[in-house]
């Protein structure tokens, strides 16, 4: 397989794995912190991948070369789970994602800021399309809602996020000096445990780990085998053979994959209307895969 046809298939599976997060994070986010949360979950992603490093590549001592890179890179994709959480505690799960594919345009401008990555004319159209169709999802098809522009707060605290993970995109491309995937996956996840584990302190000894609901156990599990450990290996392989822009374009299908997740878990689909904006987003999709 070509090396960017691998890189597409990654972020394929990419957008369906992410997904879920966004489904089981909202039924779980108002019972635990999110820096508890996210705590406890990179230190799981961390022993599997580190354990998956160990078994297959082996850790050479070039990768602990530079530390600073992996806690520049995990302080962006800390800061953007950290954020999705938070956001999640008021914004719907379909909304939260729609927030998530304004990620590509952001990826672009970064692309561009530190590799230089041209953003060509038709990609800024189907940037633009993907934006609206992004819009259209998160006011829920409401028009005067659009022309107010009143964003909710959860909303509004996962766009920052969505700003960081948005730049970490490129800075894996920047900062990686010839490291296989699963090494520099594996120094950006320890890196982010430890952070998460020092800021969030309070919150892990404050936690009631005994009492907590099951399904906070579930969305710990998922985010660190799944969100965490197996995503986070898909983004940095695919980081490493497409330009910034087209690894996030794949960001466009998480509303539609969220969508089916909510069915599935019991939830309905959402009305006609905003199913137009998720038309926009598949659009978009296609027209930045196209070379």
């Amino acid at each position: 397989m070509k090396p960017s046809h691998a890189g597409h298939l990654a972020m394929l599976s990419f957008s369906v794995l992410i997904a879920g997060s966004f489904s089981l994070g909202a039924l779980a986010a108002n019972e635990i912190t999110p820096l508890a949360l996210n705590s406890v979950r990179f230190w799981i992603a961390c022993a599997i991948i580190g354990t998956a490093a160990m078994v297959t590549t082996g850790i050479p001592r070039s990768a602990a070369q530079a530390p600073w890179r992996y806690l520049v890179l995990a302080g962006f994709f800390t800061t953007y789970f950290v954020l999705m959480f938070e956001g999640l505690k008021t914004a719907a799960p379909v909304s939260a994602a729609a927030v998530f594919t304004l990620t590509p345009i952001l990826s672009a401008a970064f692309g561009w800021l530190l590799l230089r990555q041209v953003l060509t004319g038709r990609m800024a159209l189907a940037l633009g399309i993907g934006a609206m169709g992004a819009i259209w999802v998160i006011f829920r098809a409401d028009i005067p809602a659009i022309l107010r522009f009143q964003i909710g707060a959860g909303e509004v605290i996962y766009f920052w996020g969505c700003v960081a993970h948005a730049a970490y995109t490129p800075l894996v491309r920047k900062l990686n000096r010839g490291e296989s995937t699963l090494v520099f996956t594996f120094g950006t996840l320890l890196a982010g445990a430890i952070i998460l584990t020092f800021v969030g302190w309070n919150d892990l000894m404050a936690t009631d780990w005994g009492n907590l609901p099951s399904i906070v156990w579930i969305t710990i599990i998922y985010t660190s085998v799944i969100a965490s450990a197996t995503t986070f290996t898909l983004l940095q392989f695919a980081a490493l053979r497409l330009p910034s822009s087209k690894v996030m374009a794949y960001t466009y299908l998480t509303p539609s994959w969220v969508i089916a997740w909510d069915i599935a878990l019991g939830g309905t689909a959402p009305p006609a209307m905003v199913l137009l904006g998720l038309v926009l987003t598949v659009v978009a999709l296609v027209m930045l895969l196209r070379d």
